[in-house]
C-alpha cells in the first residue's frame, strides 16, 4: 500500500519584538499536545502561499501576507509522508488567537524549544534559534 503524502504550509509568524506565535495541537489529534507553527494542508489546486493565507485565517483569524519561504522539510511516518513549506510571516491584519479553541502563545524566537515541536518541525526550530 502506498503511503499518503500530505503537503502542508506553515507560518512562522514573527512580530516586531522578535516573538513567534505558536499553537498547540489538540489532544487526540496526530501529534497532539505538541506546539506547532500554524498552518495546514494544501487543498487541490492550491499553492503553498494560498493554503497558508486560508489556513491562518481559519485557525487564527488573521489575514496574512506570506513572506520568504524559510525551509521545506519532509518527514516520514509509518502511515504517511509529509512535506511542510515554512514561510516567514511578518505582515498580517487582526490579532492572532486560537480560533478553533487551541492554546496559543507568543514566544521569543531564541526561546523556542525543539523538543516541544513535532519531529518534522525541529529543523525549522534549529534554524530559528541559531
Amino acid at each position: 500500500m502506498e503511503k499518503q503524502h500530505l503537503f502542508i504550509a506553515a507560518g512562522v509568524i514573527r512580530n516586531p519584538e522578535g516573538e513567534i506565535f505558536i499553537a498547540q495541537r489538540p489532544a487526540g489529534s496526530h501529534m497532539g499536545g505538541y506546539w506547532e507553527f500554524p498552518g495546514g494542508k494544501l487543498e487541490e489546486g492550491e499553492s503553498p502561499e494560498q493554503a497558508l493565507v486560508r489556513e491562518l485565517d481559519e485557525e487564527l483569524g488573521i489575514i496574512a501576507t506570506p513572506g520568504e519561504r524559510l525551509q521545506t522539510a519532509e518527514h516520514e511516518f509509518p502511515e504517511r509522508l509529509i512535506t511542510i513549506y515554512f514561510f516567514l510571516v511578518e505582515e498580517w491584519q487582526n490579532t492572532p488567537y486560537g480560533r478553533e479553541g487551541q492554546a496559543s502563545r507568543w514566544v521569543k524566537q531564541q526561546d523556542l524549544i525543539a523538543d516541544e515541536f513535532p519531529p518534522a518541525n525541529r529543523g525549522i526550530v534549529a534554524l530559528l534559534t541559531k
